[in-house]
C-alpha cells in the first residue's frame, strides 16, 4: 500500500528513559517476535491496527496487519509463559445505527473490513483463551479522544481533536453530517486507566467496552467545543452542519460499561475538560 507510514519510537529522551527496552520493528516481522519473546514479558497489550480507512484496501494487507499478528503473538509469546494478553478491538464490529443498551452480548455486525479483521482477531483471541495458558481479554474501544503525548501523534482525525483544531485555526465549527450522529467519546487518560485495570482484574475469555457510558450527538459535541472555545477565546463561532439527515438514526443508545465498572474502573475526565486540554495543548491563548 502506497503513502502508508508507520509510527516511529519518539525522540522525547525523557519518554524513552521511561522504559526498560523500546523494539521499532514491522509487526508482521516473526523472528524479531520471537526474539522480543525472549523476554518472557507478563502482559502484552496489542493495539497495532491499521484505521478504518487503511483497512478498507486491499484485503491481503489488512490481513498482514490487523489479524495475522494477533495469531503469531499469541502463539509465540503463549510459549514463552505470558500470562495475559489485552487485545484492543472496536465498537465498530456492531455495526451503524446502534439501538438501546449496547452490552457486549449486542449482536454483531461488521460492516467494513476494519471491523471485520477486528472481530477475526477477537475469535483468535477466544480460542488462546481456552487453549492456553495465557489470559486473553478483549476491549473494544468506543470513540477516544485528546490532545497528542507527541506533536508526531497522529490524532486529529478523531472527531473531538479534529473539531477542536479547525474550531481554532478556522474559527468555524464544521460539521460533515447534520449532527445527528450518536457517539460516546472517552478521554484518552480514561483509556488508560481502563487498560490498568484490565491488566490487574480482566477475566480470561472475557469482552469489556472502554467507553465513558456516556452518549452525545455530534451537534451537541460541536456546541461544547463551541462553549469551550468561547470561553477561551471570548468568541462564539459559527457551527455549519451538513444536509444529510439520516432519519432512520436510532435517538438513542447507550455503550454500557458495566462490566468494567465491575472492576472498579469510573471515568474520570469530563468531555468539556478534555475539550480544553485539546484546544490548551495545541493552541496556547
Amino acid at each position: 500500500m502506497s503513502g502508508l507510514c508507520f509510527p516511529k519510537i519518539p525522540e522525547d529522551r525523557q519518554w524513552q528513559n521511561g522504559f526498560e527496552q523500546l523494539f521499532e520493528f514491522d509487526i508482521r516481522d516473526t523472528e524479531k517476535l520471537q526474539q522480543i519473546a525472549e523476554n518472557k514479558f507478563d502482559v502484552v497489550v496489542h493495539l497495532v491496527s491499521l484505521d478504518q480507512y487503511q483497512s478498507n484496501g486491499e484485503p491481503d494487507f489488512a490481513t498482514s496487519i490487523n489479524v495475522t499478528p494477533t495469531w503469531n503473538l499469541l502463539d509465540i509469546f503463549s510459549k514463552k509463559g505470558l500470562k495475559k494478553f489485552i487485545y484492543f478491538s472496536t465498537i465498530h464490529v456492531y455495526g451503524k445505527n446502534l439501538d438501546g443498551n449496547i452490552t457486549e452480548n449486542y449482536p454483531v455486525n461488521c460492516e467494513n473490513f476494519y471491523a471485520l479483521t477486528h472481530y477475526l482477531s477477537e475469535n483468535i483471541c477466544r480460542y488462546y483463551a481456552k487453549n492456553s495458558a495465557t489470559e486473553c481479554v478483549v476491549a473494544r474501544l468506543s470513540n477516544s479522544y485528546g490532545s497528542p503525548v507527541f506533536a508526531e501523534n497522529n490524532c486529529w482525525s478523531l472527531v473531538v481533536n479534529d473539531l477542536c483544531k479547525t474550531a481554532v485555526k478556522n474559527r468555524q465549527i464544521a460539521l460533515q453530517s447534520d449532527g445527528s450522529p450518536l457517539r460516546d467519546f472517552i478521554h484518552g487518560q480514561d483509556v488508560c486507566r481502563a487498560v490498568k485495570t484490565l491488566i490487574d482484574k480482566g477475566e480470561n475469555g472475557k469482552t469489556y467496552h472502554i467507553s465513558s457510558g456516556e452518549t452525545h450527538s455530534v451537534l451537541e459535541l460541536a456546541q461544547k467545543v463551541q462553549k469551550v472555545y468561547q470561553k477561551l477565546y471570548g468568541e462564539i463561532l459559527p457551527v455549519f452542519k451538513a444536509e444529510n439527515s439520516n432519519i432512520n438514526a436510532p435517538k438513542n443508545y447507550k455503550i454500557d460499561n458495566s462490566e468494567l465498572q465491575q472492576l472498579g474502573f469510573q471515568p474520570e475526565i469530563p468531555l468539556e475538560e478534555g475539550i480544553a486540554g485539546i484546544m490548551n495543548y495545541e493552541f496556547k491563548v
